[in-house]
């Protein structure tokens, strides 16, 4: 699965458990990292957790491995490592304070409704 097909199915597992503000950076020409960042919040730990555990169960059901995933107990940033693409799912207070946004402020934006052309 290339990654923008891999991008967009995670950003509809997200969309599905209600995530609130996705926001896709595209990292390819920043950071060796990973192609993408996926970014959103849930406005508790419960819904932080039901986004992680969508992502994860879509991944996997499409064949995707999961190659990490971090912070899942505490549901304050879970990391979801996709390889090509990594999830953060933040709780909103979380969010505000580690703004990713601005830190990798030099990664283009993507709109997730654009991937599926």
């Amino acid at each position: 699965m290339e990654s923008k097909e891999l991008l967009t199915l995670a950003a509809q597992a997200c969309d599905e458990k209600r995530a609130n503000d996705i926001v896709v950076l595209d990292m390819s020409e920043v950071s060796l990292i990973a192609d993408y960042f996926l970014i959103c919040e849930g406005s508790n730990e419960r819904q932080v957790q039901a986004i992680a555990r969508e992502l994860k169960n879509q991944a996997e059901e499409h064949g995707i491995e999961v190659k990490r995933m971090e912070g899942f107990e505490q549901a304050r940033w879970v990391l979801v490592d996709l390889n090509d693409i990594v999830c953060h799912i933040f709780h909103k207070d979380e969010r505000h304070y580690y703004n990713l946004e601005r830190l990798w402020g030099d990664a283009d934006t993507v709109t997730v409704e654009g991937l599926d052309n």
